[in-house]
Parts: structure tokens; C-alpha cells; sequence
């Protein structure tokens, strides 16, 4: 009743707003979105390779 709506939403599990994270929290951030974009690429790279390899064996 004291804090309204605001008080009904779950808090749980919050991400902080980018204005609340300090410098260190956003090039640690950073670093993990560039690692998982990193990996993805790796990985849509080998898959591209494979479906070279599999039309270079079928003609």
C-alpha cells in the first residue's frame, strides 16, 4: 500500500540501468556481448566452411 504500483513489481533479478553500472561493469559488459558475438561468428563461420565442402562433393 506504501509504495503503489512501484511496490508490486518483482525486483528479483534486476539488471541494473547502464546509468547505474560503473566504468568497470561496463567494459566487463562489453567484453562478454564481444565474446559472445565472437563465438557465434567462429561458429557461423565453420558451418559455412562445411556447407562449402559439402557442394564441393557433390559435383
Amino acid at each position: 500500500e506504501d509504495g503503489g504500483d512501484e511496490a508490486l513489481k518483482d525486483q528479483r533479478g534486476r539488471k541494473k540501468e547502464e546509468v547505474e553500472l560503473t566504468l568497470e561493469e561496463k567494459v566487463r559488459l562489453e567484453m562478454k556481448r564481444l565474446e559472445r558475438e565472437n563465438e557465434r561468428l567462429r561458429a557461423e563461420n565453420l558451418f559455412l566452411k562445411k556447407l562449402e565442402e559439402i557442394e564441393r562433393r557433390r559435383k
